[in-house]
């Protein structure tokens, strides 16, 4: 809770302060040098050629002054020991209060003019210490400035605790800024790294940046770092007016005519003068000597060498070196000016991410609004979310509106007396930062900590969210799969991994929920565009079979260009049966257009035909997964693919469109797509070992291809049909892979033989010693085929032969893949 209060705090002052703090960090760093600067520019005003002559004294130079201006008010002189810098006064002419500068020639007195850009830089001061807006320091401007320090300051301690990373000990985690990632990695990484950079330096400028803008602020750290002010010997009368030439004997007087570096003397409350004498070498203008001199008389007032200051002293004093980083010497000018320029980088780095959270965040409660509200306590099916910017939570309550009675609750709400009455399990979760939880699921992440619950009872699949650029992709979603597995529960399928927001994983998650029960007619939730392929084979491959028709189907793509590897999905876009449109057209007693035909037979048809439908308002057919069985060298893509019934009768959806719908020549919307977690071994000498039934023979085909293609590693495999005479898909090319070498083993079950092993996980079993040796050896078991009867089998077999740890193991090397439907 409280770090969701300090995030929260943190963007919401960063879009309020941070656009002030941006125009703030940009003046700060153009007035940084510029004393250089106006040097630089104005030759002969601020630098003038070295005189051989004696340089005039401070009372000399004021009598030139007020010879040019007779009744001149002398409010400051700065002198200097350099015959190449000059001097600078600042006066007021009658009864004028408007503030003039002029510089002087140290040699001749002469007053050389203002110089060129001085304005400039006066405008730009006056936006960094009160925006220039009006009523000047004593206006709303100040207040602005001063919240946007105060923001400053919390903004590099609340940024300091949210990006607190799990090894802390570790300098890379701090200082270490990886510019290869990209998009909200990269702007989060501008953020965070770069923010360690100037932390320190931030809250310099914060805390001494506030010393003008608060009263009370000043006062206190007065109090705080120095002591009582001394007695002064006597005071000037406030009525009076300061004579600077009696002042400035007074000084010299006071100092012992110590030669200073810079002299700046100052005309305070009418007849004090307060005299800065800089030491020679000093780093910034306050290593110097204070005297103040009564300017009626040329007493002295009181007198504070640099030498006997007080640590706390010298920080009151110096508010203004360290608030620009001259307290360091030029090295903190430097460091000051960089880390003032950064200031934009994080207003533009923070809106950014601030942007596309709330594009999260609107794209949730467009889901939010269409779930069902079921009680998470009482569902027999939870799907639960750790999210940490909304995009899990999304995924999360789509999948309940696609689970019959299904509830979406966050990882936290998973008490064990939830668990414990569940029947399935859904997980989506984010991994935040470098391989931690969200912050609302640090609970959990610690309840999985102190050991494995007692969960045989339960079904579950996760999807776990995450960003390849970091190390530990999808950690926590890893670490939620494998505490679900060690407290016995069971997996209906295997562990998705998602990037960011790929679209292709959010739709192969959600065809992988279709075959645990999931409903049909959602739209795909991350749509995609379609290529045209054009339908250019389809064969009948067990004619006389007892079970459902199976079709060699062939796509080539109409532009002659496709992507894929061995392992790879190909997502068709089905139409419905022309008999369905007619028959919904009929009972729905709607216009029949052929128009009307064409959009009915692309869109999901309501279940009640008579409602009165807005045909404007149907959502679009999702796409149907199929394993690609052949390789890109072919050409096309080939498929085999059962034909199935609808529950109306008519044939199913993808299987009815692509074995009979479709026209032989015609167009078939399709795209391919990477299906990393089945694709080939890296090392291509890896032996594999196929293990699948039915229309499953299609993915492990396509390894078998590829492997004779490419070489490599010997291949066996475990396939399971119903019978000999009628199923056996693709016999020829097994035996002609057989024969090459490529396929060295082959063990085929024939269910409705009626002799020897009756399912492909029998004739697993009857060969598990050796597939613990090959495993031993090296080989990699892909598994492809139906998720109900197959994969359970086969997972209890392999379980059984090769150890839990070991296939756990496998899996997670990517040794042990699947594709289950």
């Amino acid at each position: 809770m409280a770090r969701n209060v300090l995030f929260q705090l943190h963007w919401f002052l960063g879009i309020t302060a941070g656009l002030v703090l941006a125009v703030m960090g940009v003046t700060g760093a153009i007035i940084a040098f510029e004393p250089e600067l106006l040097a630089a520019t104005n030759p002969g005003i601020v630098t003038v050629a070295p005189a051989t002559a004696r340089l005039l004294s401070g009372p000399e130079l004021v009598a030139h002054v007020e010879a040019r201006h007779p009744g001149a008010r002398i409010t400051r002189l700065v002198t200097q020991r350099d015959p190449a810098r000059a001097a600078i006064v600042t006066y007021t002419l009658g009864a004028s209060k408007e503030r003039l500068r002029s510089y002087l020639d140290p040699a001749t007195g002469a007053m050389l003019g203002d110089a060129g850009g001085a304005r400039f830089f006066e405008t730009v001061e006056k936006l960094h210490r009160w925006m220039a807006l009006p009523g000047d320091g004593n206006g709303w401007g100040r207040q602005i400035t001063g919240f946007a320090a105060l923001s400053l300051i919390y903004f590099a301690l609340s940024g300091l605790y949210l990006r607190w990373p799990r090894r802390p000990l570790d300098w890379r985690n701090w200082f270490v800024l990886d510019l290869r990632k990209t998009g909200r990695n990269l702007h989060r990484a501008l953020h965070a790294v770069v923010g360690g950079w100037v932390l320190v330096f931030y809250l310099i400028s914060g805390s001494t940046g506030l010393w003008w803008s608060y009263g009370w602020y000043r006062d206190g750290v007065q109090h705080l770092l120095t002591s009582p002010p001394a007695a002064t010997k006597g005071h000037a009368a406030k009525d009076a007016r300061a004579d600077l030439s009696l002042a400035w004997a007074g000084f010299v007087r006071a100092s012992g005519g110590r030669a200073y570096e810079q002299v700046t003397a100052t005309v305070r409350d009418g007849a004090t003068v307060q005299f800065r004498g800089k030491l020679p070498g000093g780093r910034h203008d306050r290593v110097s000597d204070e005297i103040t001199i009564d300017g009626t008389s040329g007493a002295m007032l009181s007198s504070t060498p640099y030498a006997q200051r007080r640590w706390g002293e010298d920080i009151v004093t110096s508010v203004y070196e360290l608030h620009r980083g001259a307290y360091f010497g030029l090295p903190g000018r430097i460091v000051m000016l960089l880390t003032s320029m950064t200031m934009p980088l994080f207003t533009i780095t923070g809106l950014l991410l601030y942007l596309a959270r709330r594009r999260r965040k609107a794209a949730l409660a467009a889901v939010v609004r269409d779930a069902p509200d079921t009680p998470g306590g009482a569902a027999p099916t939870i799907v639960a979310f750790a999210s940490q910017t909304g995009s899990a939570e999304r995924i999360a309550q789509l999948t309940a509106q696609a689970l019959p009675g299904a509830a979406a609750v966050p990882v936290a709400a998973l008490t064990p007396e939830t668990l414990a009455q569940a029947t399935r399990l859904f997980v989506v979760a984010s991994t935040y930062g470098e391989g931690e939880p969200p912050d609302a699921a640090r609970g959990f992440a610690r309840t999985m900590s102190r050991g494995v619950a007692d969960l045989p009872h339960l079904r579950y699949a996760v999807l776990a969210l995450g960003d390849r650029e970091y190390a530990d992709f999808c950690a926590f979603g890893h670490r939620i799969d494998g505490w679900l597995h060690a407290s016995g529960a069971t997996r209906l399928f295997d562990l998705i991994e998602m990037h960011g927001d790929d679209p292709d994983v959010q739709r192969q998650w959600q065809q992988q929920l279709v075959g645990v029960g999931a409903r049909t007619d959602q739209p795909d939730w991350a749509p995609a565009p379609m290529d045209d392929w054009r339908l250019v084979e389809r064969r009948l491959l067990n004619p006389g079979s007892s079970g459902g028709e199976a079709w060699h189907i062939a796509l080539e793509p109409v532009d002659g260009r496709a992507d894929w590897q061995a392992g790879d999905i190909i997502e068709i876009l089905p139409e419905h049966d022309p008999r369905r449109v007619e028959a919904f057209l009929r009972a729905s007693r709607m216009a029949d257009t052929p128009e009307l035909r064409a959009l009915l037979a692309t869109h999901i048809l309501p279940d009640d035909p008579t409602a009165g439908i807005d045909p404007a308002a149907l959502k679009p057919l999702a796409h149907r997964d199929y394993s690609i069985a052949s390789i890109p060298a072919s050409g096309r893509v080939e498929l085999i693919v059962r034909r199935c019934d609808a529950a109306d009768g008519f044939p199913g959806l993808g299987s009815g469109w692509l074995t009979g719908g479709a026209p032989m020549g015609g167009i078939v919307r399709a795209r391919t797509r990477r299906n990393p977690s089945f694709h080939a071994p890296a090392d291509p000498a890896t032996p594999l070992i196929l293990i699948g039934n039915g229309t499953g023979l299609a993915g492990l085909l396509a390894h078998l291809r590829h492997r004779a293609a490419q070489g490599g590693g010997p291949a066996w495999l475990f396939w399971g049909e119903r019978h000999p005479d009628h199923d056996d898909y693709h016999a020829a090319e097994r035996h002609a892979h057989a024969a090459r070498g490529t396929l060295v083993r082959s063990m085929t079950a024939w269910s409705r033989l009626g002799c020897g092993p009756r399912y492909v996980q029998d004739a697993l079993a009857a060969s598990a010693d050796a597939v613990a040796g090959a495993v031993a050896l090296g080989a990699a078991i892909y598994v492809c085929g139906s998720m109900d009867g197959m994969a359970v089998g086969v997972q209890q077999v392999l379980t059984a032969a090769l150890g839990d740890d070991t296939l756990e193991a496998m899996l997670g090397d990517g040794r042990y893949r699947r594709d289950i439907y």
